[in-house]
């Protein structure tokens, strides 16, 4: 499901790099850990199936230092300034964000919606309101000679931002387990799962099983469990969901 947007398409998530023969890197690492070979040696040694086959191996034995190799870099749009303030949070990586003080928004900014709202007729016709009296204001104070950096003092947790992401392969298997989570607020849960539908197709050796807890056993999340554990677990291991 796609966020609602006040004023064009929603979420759009891109993986725009990633680390050249990360998996190989990764590979090599884990292999030099357990062998006195040299470099070359075990470079050799290193076939594309032993290369996968042998990640499965180190990714199951929790060995995931090794992974820290290989990063990944994603390009994001149609998030709200709610998601990126959950995302940040995530202090292994980079980030890098369209900017409130050098880009202006203009009185009608764009904006996501919760589809808790959207559903709603009469609760939509409100947030959409409250959100043109926020796109005047602002636009009232920069006519005003207030600096965008100050101006933006009055736009929502719901405006629309886009940003760069880049995570080592170690740290989205975290993120992943944390935030694909059906706990997890639904924006950043929608986002974080197109994000492992696209590591999954690149480097399936590391994330053929990453989601939350509950795809890899008991649910974690205790008393606080949605309860759902068989659904998620179907989710997460049917093919054609990451097609």
């Amino acid at each position: 499901m796609e966020n609602s947007s006040g004023r064009k398409g929603g979420l759009n998530v891109k993986l725009v790099a990633k680390t050249a023969d990360g998996e190989l890197v990764s590979a090599l690492a884990a292999k030099l850990c357990y062998s006195d070979s040299d470099i070359d040696g075990l470079l050799e040694k290193i076939s594309s199936k032993e290369q996968s086959d042998f990640i499965q191996k180190i990714v199951s034995m929790g060995h995931h230092s090794v992974l820290e190799h290989l990063n990944f870099t994603f390009g994001v749009e149609g998030v709200s300034r709610a998601l990126t303030h959950q995302l940040v949070r995530h202090r292994i990586a980079s980030y890098s964000q369209k900017s409130q003080r050098y880009v202006k928004h203009g009185p009608e900014f764009e904006y996501i919606t919760p589809h808790t709202i959207a559903d709603k007729p009469e609760l939509l016709e409100q947030y959409e309101q409250a959100m043109q009296d926020i796109g005047r204001a602002y636009d009232a104070l920069l006519k005003a000679g207030v600096p965008a950096e100050d101006a933006r003092y009055v736009l929502p947790n719901a405006c629309e931002t886009k940003i760069i992401i880049t995570m080592n392969a170690r740290e989205l298997l975290h993120y992943f387990s944390i935030r694909c989570c059906e706990r997890a607020q639904w924006e950043i849960r929608e986002m974080s799962f197109q994000m492992l539908r696209l590591c999954r197709k690149e480097a399936p050796s590391i994330f053929g099983d990453a989601g939350p807890g509950c795809v890899r056993g008991k649910c974690p999340e205790g008393s606080f469990t949605c309860g759902k554990a068989k659904e998620i677990r179907e989710k997460f291991t049917d093919k054609n969901n990451f097609l």
